[in-house]
């Protein structure tokens, strides 16, 4: 079972939330905040595995509180549930710590694929916002992509292979199976190359691993 926390100023929109969530039953959502303060208090208190927050909020915003429960509470994922897609927001909150963007005009069904991808250890974006991301990393990325191959190459064959599936976006349980290797193993793996790689998260990984020209099965993992 998945368990959810919300957290949103809005009661209608937290409403119309839960029902999509309730649709499946995998899912349960334990508790609701009103504002990103009781959001980071709640998460403490029920330690749920995923976090869905609201960016503009009284008290405390949503991007400061993904931020503060990615420290307080590392074990639990952050997706962040908005009707703003500028990259501003989506680059502040991957930068904070977020494992996920949402439009809260998106297919219902988005929120149902975040919501399991980021549980099982994986990140997810909003194909919009996915869109509008990759088209502006292509002016100016030849940059980029040197240094990102620079960096990338002092990584064991191993932690490539693992860094390409990342930037798939293939979650813990799927690279294990991938790999024929267990879970643990690969958690070590990945927290190995963020470490190396000076990263925050698995969206930077995937980031790099795109701008490396990682591709899944291509030997050194190079395109």
């Amino acid at each position: 079972m998945i368990r959810v926390l919300l957290v949103d100023d809005e009661a209608m929109v937290r409403a119309g939330v839960r029902s999509i969530l309730d649709g499946d039953p995998r899912i349960d959502v334990v508790a609701e905040a009103s504002d990103g303060r009781e959001g980071v208090d709640l998460t403490l208190s029920y330690r749920p595995d995923v976090v869905i927050v609201d960016i503009r909020m009284p008290v405390m915003n949503g991007l400061d509180a993904a931020a503060e429960i990615r420290r307080a509470a590392p074990g639990t994922g952050v997706i962040i549930l908005t009707t703003f897609g500028e990259e501003e927001y989506v680059v502040r909150a991957l930068s904070g710590g977020a494992d996920g963007f949402l439009l809260k005009t998106g297919d219902p069904r988005e929120l149902l694929l975040g919501v399991r991808a980021v549980a099982e250890g994986g990140a997810f974006l909003s194909p919009n916002v996915a869109r509008r991301i990759l088209n502006g990393l292509e002016h100016g990325r030849s940059m980029g992509q040197l240094h990102a191959r620079e960096q990338v190459g002092e990584l064991t064959d191993r932690e490539r292979e693992v860094l390409a599936l990342l930037g798939a976006g293939l979650s813990n349980g799927e690279i294990s199976r991938r790999l024929y290797l267990v879970e643990g193993t690969v958690k070590g793996h990945v927290s190995t190359i963020l470490k190396r790689l000076g990263l925050r998260n698995r969206v930077e990984a995937a980031v790099m691993a795109h701008d490396a020209g990682l591709k899944p099965g291509s030997g050194d993992g190079f395109d």
